[in-house]
């Protein structure tokens, strides 16, 4: 939020430089993102005090030698007036009407030799330094400004007038409008921050300051507007209160300079005066408001009451009812949201925009304003189904108290008196069925010791909270038992719980804040420190992620949310249509609505865009799906299963790109196999063993069930082509494949031992031999090679397949596999005839067991 410091002087006094007054809030908890200074020292174009003065305009003539000059005779408090040659079309009206002084139009005005932005340069930010010249036989050494000149704005399309007859000519002009805007970044729980007012509050809080309220003070009709106007809702809980006041005889017309230019320095544009007041009043107290037609709702009120009163009614929206909001866009409201309407049809979405058929025009008279309060979860749930991101579904979503609504009603109502010709046509209409008790907490002052660590007497605490419009009485005290303080909660602090042990936390953060949490001393803890042990699970995950870096692969962490149709391209419809999930009652985004129950779509979905960006993808994670829980009896659990899982996904060049020669052949499956083999190796876990599996999301025929000690923990395997699809995978070809891999860490992580056995290097050198046997096509190399290791013990040290061949020598339904094997002692170098017998007892299992034929 833009909180520009002549706004916020209105209502506390500034006695800290800008840059320190910033670093309070921020400590405070509310962040200064940045600090735009307008004119004043530091800001991109300083105004001097010499060369940039107020004007009062006296005169407009036309120019003798030009139709689109004039000539403006100014007043910059000097012995004589100007003249300056200007082309501004918001001074032609004043042509030929001689002294106009008594109109007490002020502009800004430049001298010669001040450098201004260039109003009519392409590039922006571009500047100019004033010099005379003469523009159609005229000399012209000055200029009136617009806003672009000074930067205050874009725009450009006249000179600043502002009718503010109180400014002295000649004044400098930073003395008047130099300014500094903070941008404050506003967390959801201090949303009452999210205006002026709020802000205000907690600077006169953390400076020991007074706060000034706007003023609300308003003369009110005693004739009922109940004759004129009805409002009822079906829904209270959804709109708790409804303020309505009737304003007539309005002119719509541009709004005042200094509200206009507060408006813009806020982020707002101005459109009119009775718009411009309605955002005016929601960023200065908080409370947003809206203005409907009063015309077009009696016009309304002739077709479906004759001689009765208008009827408002907020109420649910019909299945499949549409609203036209004031941008013209038409939206499909969903049957949970709440509209306020008449018996005729809708006339806005609440809370979020007001509708296209009430809204007020250059020709309304007559306004009824309303302030109202709303469901804040009903508000964001429709803010987020209709993607409408206005401002007051901004704040209504956050949560505003409905006392807040009489406040908002009765200073905009204020301002359209005074700044648009109105007047009050009858009392007020307070609609609040069920208004909100009062929020108490006790509050010990022995605990506020306790959680902060610092003695603060039972007068500072109340000191401290009062500053934030707490009311504070103590309730108990002696000289045995210390302070109670009772403390009542204001209405703007929704943040305060009810609950008595977290609204007293509650209340202790608020102290900590404002006495800053930089005073809060260094101490040591008091207690002993628990005994410390180890998390076994952690370290293995820890471990984990340390292999797998060592292997090339980068780790992501992504959203645990997601939908159904995201994880059906892996899991399949038949899958994620029938299956329970953890579904949220009121998701942040209609993609992330349900809690994951697959690893692998998220990693997918982080490969599939970051192959957009690079050709080589090695990324992995360590994360928990959430699966239905079995309870008791048979029936489902409260809590799901969180069930940890590792994801991996491969795909590009084997080897980095660079400037020496490098493997540019794409990854494939002995690749994802070989990460899977130094992981597990990495993990010690003992006996690994691979199997081929089927599954519909892998490419068949490629894809591994991976067993540990003869337990399946995972698969690894290509990915199918129609999956690589589906999710968007950018490939250099179609023939390029994505490795992946899925494993279950609840199973993988129990076959991890504690520890694991190191030996030292053998003295005595290895013997390798190559055997070739010829097995069934039916006897996959992994049975061989299990066979081989077992009976090789305890002399062979390692088996590895370096070569298969089927022809037509062998037969058909043969193959022919050939190992590479490695004899090796610890206490002697082995004979020949020692490997031999070794290698034969070797050859005589796996014919005995598998058929197998040695092939010389």
């Amino acid at each position: 939020m833009k909180v520009p410091v002549s706004w916020l002087k209105d209502y506390v006094d500034i006695t800290l430089p800008i840059p320190e007054l910033a670093e309070r809030l921020t400590l405070a908890g509310l962040e200064v993102g940045g600090i735009q200074y307008i004119g004043l020292p530091g800001a991109e174009l300083e105004w001097p005090r010499d060369k940039l003065v107020l004007g009062h305009i006296l005169r407009v003539e036309q120019h003798p030698e030009a139709d689109r000059l004039v000539l403006a005779t100014v007043n910059i408090g000097a012995a004589q007036p100007e003249t300056v040659v200007t082309g501004a079309p918001n001074l032609f009206e004043y042509v030929g009407k001689g002294d106009i002084s008594g109109l007490n139009l002020r502009s800004p005005f430049v001298l010669e030799g001040a450098t201004v932005f260039d109003g009519h340069a392409k590039e922006p930010g571009a500047k100019m330094v004033l010099k005379g010249r003469k523009i159609r036989g005229i000399m012209n050494r000055h200029m009136l400004c617009s806003e672009k000149e000074l930067g205050l704005s874009d725009e450009h399309e006249g000179i600043i007038i502002d009718r503010n007859e109180t400014a002295v000519p000649g004044t400098p002009l930073v003395d008047l409008w130099g300014d500094a805007v903070l941008d404050i970044d506003i967390t959801p729980n201090m949303i009452r921050n999210a205006c002026i007012v709020g802000v205000a509050r907690e600077v006169a809080a953390l400076t020991g300051q007074k706060l000034r309220l706007p003023d609300t003070r308003l003369e009110l009709p005693a004739a009922p507007l109940t004759d004129r106007l009805a409002i009822s809702t079906t829904n209270p809980e959804l709109n708790p209160r409804f303020v309505a006041i009737l304003i007539e005889g309005i002119t719509v017309q541009p709004s005042p300079y200094w509200l206009q230019r507060r408006l813009r320095l806020a982020g707002q544009r101005p459109i009119s005066n009775i718009v411009d007041i309605s955002n005016y009043v929601m960023l200065e107290v908080g409370q947003p408001n809206h203005a409907f037609d009063w015309d077009v709702l009696r016009r309304r009120a002739d077709d479906y009451a004759p001689g009765g009163p208008v009827q408002i009614i907020t109420r649910l929206a019909e299945p499949g009812e549409k609203v036209t909001t004031l941008d013209e866009k038409v939206h499909a409201v969903p049957d949970y949201s709440i509209l306020v309407t008449d018996p005729k049809s809708n006339l806005s979405i609440g809370g979020i925009m007001g509708g296209l058929d009430s809204e007020v025009s250059d020709a309304s008279r007559n306004i009824l304003l309303e302030a109202a309060a709303w469901n804040f979860i009903n508000i964001r749930r429709t803010s987020q189904a209709l993607n409408i991101k206005s401002e007051a579904a901004y704040r209504f979503s956050r949560g505003i108290h409905p006392e807040l609504a009489m406040v908002g009603a009765l200073r905009g109502a204020k301002l359209m008196t005074e700044l648009a010709g109105g007047q009050i046509a009858a009392n007020l209409l307070d609609y609040y069925p069920n208004p909100a008790q009062p929020v108490v907490v006790d509050l010990p002052q022995a605990e506020v010791t306790r959680i902060l660590g610092i003695d603060l007497s039972a007068d500072e605490i109340a000191a401290i909270l009062e500053s934030l419009e707490f009311k504070v009485e103590e309730i108990s005290a002696s000289s045995l038992q210390p302070s109670t303080l009772q403390v009542i909660v204001p209405d703007h602090r929704l943040d305060i719980s009810a609950d008595p042990v977290i609204g007293r936390a509650d209340l202790i953060e608020e102290i900590a804040r404002v006495y800053g949490y930089d005073r809060v001393p260094v101490s040591e803890m008091a207690d002993e420190l628990p005994p410390q042990r180890n998390n076994p699970s952690l370290t293995r995950e820890e471990k984990m992620r340390d292999l797998l870096t060592a292997a090339g692969l980068q780790e992501v962490i992504s959203y645990r949310l997601t939908t159904r149709e995201a994880e059906a391209r892996v899991l399949g419809k038949a899958y994620t249509q029938s299956a329970e999930y953890v579904t949220l009652a009121n998701p942040s985004t209609p993609e992330r609505a349900v809690m994951r129950h697959s690893m692998l779509n998220s990693v997918l979905e982080n490969l599939a865009e970051n192959s957009k960006h690079r050709d080589r993808v090695q990324v992995f994670e360590l994360g928990h799906v959430y699966l239905p829980g079995a309870g008791g009896n048979g029936e489902a659990a409260i809590l799901p299963n969180e069930q940890p899982r590792l994801a991996l996904a491969m795909t590009g060049p084997r080897e980095e790109s660079g400037w020496l020669p490098t493997d540019s052949t794409p990854v494939d499956f002995f690749d994802g196999k070989g990460v899977i083999e130094s992981l597990l190796d990495g993990l010690h876990v003992g006996q690994v063993t691979y199997r081929p599996a089927k599954n519909m999301a892998f490419y068949p025929g490629r894809t591994a069930e991976v067993l540990v000690n003869g337990q399946p923990v995972g698969l690894v395997g290509q990915l199918h082509p129609h999956v690589v699809a589906a999710y968007g995978v950018k490939l250099a070809d179609d023939s390029q494949p994505v490795l992946v891999a899925d494993f279950d860490l609840s199973v993988l992580l129990a076959h991890v031992p504690d520890s694991h056995v190191v030996r030292g290097v053998l003295r005595f050198p290895p013997v390798q031999q190559d055997i070739a046997v010829v097995v069934d096509e039916a006897v996959t190399a992994e049975q061989v090679l299990t066979l081989i290791l077992q009976t090789g013990q305890p002399l062979l040290r390692d088996a590895r397949l370096f070569d298969v061949f089927r022809g037509q020598q062998l037969g058909a339904g043969k193959k022919s596999l050939a190992y590479s094997l490695t004899f090796q002692a610890e206490d002697r170098t082995l004979t020949d005839n020692v490997v031999a017998r070794q290698q034969a007892k070797i050859v005589q299992r796996l014919e005995r067991e598998l058929g197998a034929q040695l092939r010389s």
